[in-house]
């Protein structure tokens, strides 16, 4: 098993956060983990993004120019990193903030309304947690599980308060793409 995925937006959206979370979990589950974030020269506001490859073998190299996955934020993500995914590959794209057309007929296409689902649970801020919960319902990569009991690991002791929005925006993501394969 190998899987690596692209974390697109802009900063303060969590896009890094997410990264390190997903990467948490693959350690936790005993896998091989690549983490690979990169910070744009603007704080909140600019670009920011992560890789994040997960293996069952050792990882040759940390850096992935052409992804198979990516999960994209925010409509500038999208301008600069959708034509990167590889063919057969997979975007889970948040509808809440991309309004670009997507053209692209050789990948998988998850459109995921984030913003729009983690305002109606309370916290527009854990948008990246439900279009990880979408991911990570389609790739299998690590467990819901994993994911939840590494949210300790990775959230300040300041902001464990954020906990239970946290998680219940990851099942949701999760939910969101179970029922789209019904």
């Amino acid at each position: 098993m190998y899987e690596d995925v692209l974390i697109a937006g802009f900063g303060g959206q969590g896009i890094i956060f997410t990264g390190k979370l997903l990467a948490y979990a693959g350690l936790k589950e005993g896998k091989e983990v690549v983490y690979y974030p990169s910070y744009g020269a603007e704080m909140r506001g600019g670009t920011a993004n992560c890789t994040v490859v997960i293996s069952d073998s050792m990882i040759p190299s940390p850096i992935i120019s052409s992804p198979s996955n990516a999960i994209i934020m925010s409509n500038p993500a999208f301008l600069k990193f959708s034509s990167r995914v590889k063919r057969g590959g997979r975007i889970v794209v948040n509808t809440s903030l991309v309004n670009t057309e997507i053209n692209r007929q050789d990948i998988q296409i998850v459109k995921v309304p984030a913003n729009q689902i983690a305002e109606e649970l309370g916290s527009g801020k854990t948008a990246n947690m439900v279009a990880l919960g979408a991911w990570i319902s389609l790739s299998k990569v690590v467990t819901l599980e994993s994911l939840i009991s590494s949210f300790k690991d990775v959230i300040s002791k300041t902001k464990r308060t954020l906990l239970p929005i946290n998680k219940k925006s990851l099942r949701k993501g999760w939910e969101f793409v179970s029922l789209l394969d019904r």
